[in-house]
C-alpha cells in the first residue's frame, strides 16, 4: 500500500504533571515541554499512515524540524495533526502542528521513513 498525500491524524491529550518541561528535565516551567510536544506529533504522524503500512514493515522517525511558539500550562488541552505533505519512496514528510484553544503552540515537519520492522526488532 502507498502513502497519500493529504492523510492525516490527530492526537489530544491534556497536559498533565508528567508533560511538564520540569519533569522531563527540559526546563523549569510547569508547562508543556518540547520533548512531549515531539513525542505528539511522531504519534500523530504514525496514526496517519497506519493503515497504509505493508504487514512487516513500519516506520521510524528521521527528522523533525519545530518551532515552539506558546506555552501550554498543565491542564490545558492540545491537539497535535500530522498531514502527508510529500512521499518519495520509503520516505513520508509530514507538516505537523499543536493547537491550543485554536492558537498555534507548535508548527513544523517531520520526516519518517520506512523499514523492515524485524530489522529493529532483532538484535
Amino acid at each position: 500500500m502507498e502513502h497519500q498525500i493529504g492523510a492525516w491524524a490527530e492526537v489530544t491529550t491534556t497536559v498533565s504533571e508528567t508533560d511538564t518541561a520540569i519533569h522531563f528535565g527540559s526546563g523549569d516551567v510547569a508547562v508543556l515541554a518540547t520533548p512531549r510536544v515531539v513525542a505528539l506529533v511522531e504519534e500523530a504522524a504514525c496514526n496517519a499512515i497506519r493503515t497504509s503500512m505493508e504487514e512487516g514493515r513500519t516506520t521510524v522517525g528521521t527528522r523533525i524540524e519545530l518551532d515552539h511558539l506558546l506555552p501550554s500550562p498543565v491542564g490545558s488541552q492540545v491537539i497535535a495533526r500530522a498531514e502527508v505533505v510529500s512521499v518519495d519512496g520509503h520516505w513520508v514528510e509530514f507538516a505537523v502542528v499543536v493547537t491550543m484553544d485554536g492558537r498555534e503552540v507548535a508548527r513544523g515537519r517531520h520526516y519518517r521513513v520506512g523499514v523492515a520492522r524485524e530489522r529493529f526488532e532483532t538484535p
